[in-house]
């Protein structure tokens, strides 16, 4: 099939690499490169890079929405575009443009967690499972009828990082299942059970010591890696990244041994932690010469 890729992050580039061994893959557009680093030059999306290593021509355009855009999209006489975390609203004439269709690959089991971060709002819910639906594209924010899904448990270990992996895998290989066969036979979402998956505020990152220890738990898991949930240690902001339920009772915010933290209600152990300007650490690098003080902030 001659297909459009659209996506820009790395959840993206499994996705592109399977497609492109199977298909043509006329174009690949992504987002613009963005400043980064200390030195803020322009840094190329993974999407972007992929692309550029696979030999496929790339597309940036700050927006969709002109018409000279929309007849570039057109010309290229694609059967499919395939849109993975793309990042621009796509307008209905785009939409239309390519002869089956656009098919989106999300991140949760439509019609839960539709938006811009299902896979870490799943877990600060306490989801049992989430998984990968692949979507014909309509205005609506995914709001389009389901092609194909597929499962996936969250188990009390699973961060954000962990699910983002075995989805974005997961998510290759079934939309090689779903351009086999389109246009298929779409299913319409259900209306009951729609939730929104709000962007991550960094204001949700803060630990508050005094909530039970099963929601900061999701939230250190959920948050990781990024933004990572934080608390004060000692006047220093440090991110914790990794955790469990643990056995311990205090007043909340208390240190138990093994860096286990007394919450609200139970306790949390943490796993891995990063200081400012370092790399994540175990307990065990993290405390070498440096003390936790009594009581977290």
């Amino acid at each position: 099939m001659r297909i459009v890729f659209m996506g820009t992050p790395d959840f993206s580039v499994p996705a592109l690499r399977a497609i492109a061994a199977r298909h043509q893959v006329l174009a690949v557009y992504c987002q613009p490169p963005r400043a980064a680093g200390r030195g803020q030059k322009p840094r190329s999306s993974p999407v972007q890079r992929a692309a550029e290593d696979l030999g496929i021509p790339v597309r940036s355009p700050v927006s969709l929405r002109d018409a000279q855009a929309q007849a570039d999209f057109a010309d290229l006489g694609a059967d499919a575009a395939v849109v993975v975390a793309y990042g621009l609203i796509l307008p209905q004439a785009v939409l239309d443009a390519p002869r089956l269709g656009c098919v989106n690959i999300h991140a949760s089991l439509l019609p839960r967690w539709r938006g811009a971060a299902p896979i870490h709002r799943a877990i600060l819910a306490g989801d049992t499972q989430t998984g990968i639906a692949i979507m014909q594209m309509e205005a609506g924010l995914d709001t389009g009828p389901v092609l194909a899904e597929r499962r996936l448990p969250i188990t009390d270990r699973d961060t954000t990082a962990s699910l983002h992996d075995s989805l974005a895998q997961m998510g290759a290989e079934l939309i090689l299942d779903v351009l086999e066969v389109l246009p298929g036979d779409p299913v319409p979402q259900p209306e009951a059970g729609v939730t929104y998956a709000a962007k991550i505020d960094k204001a949700e990152a803060r630990i508050d010591w005094t909530r039970p220890a099963a929601q900061i738990d999701r939230q250190i898991r959920g948050l990781s890696p990024f933004p990572g949930a934080w608390c004060d240690i000692a006047g220093e902001r440090v991110k914790l990244l990794d955790s469990r339920l643990a056995q311990g009772s205090g007043a909340p915010g208390t240190v138990l041994p093994d860096f286990t933290i007394a919450c609200g209600d139970g306790a949390v152990r943490i796993l891995l932690a990063q200081r400012a300007g370092r790399r994540p650490m175990t307990p065990q690098d993290l405390l070498r010469g440096w003390a936790l003080p009594a009581q977290l902030g």
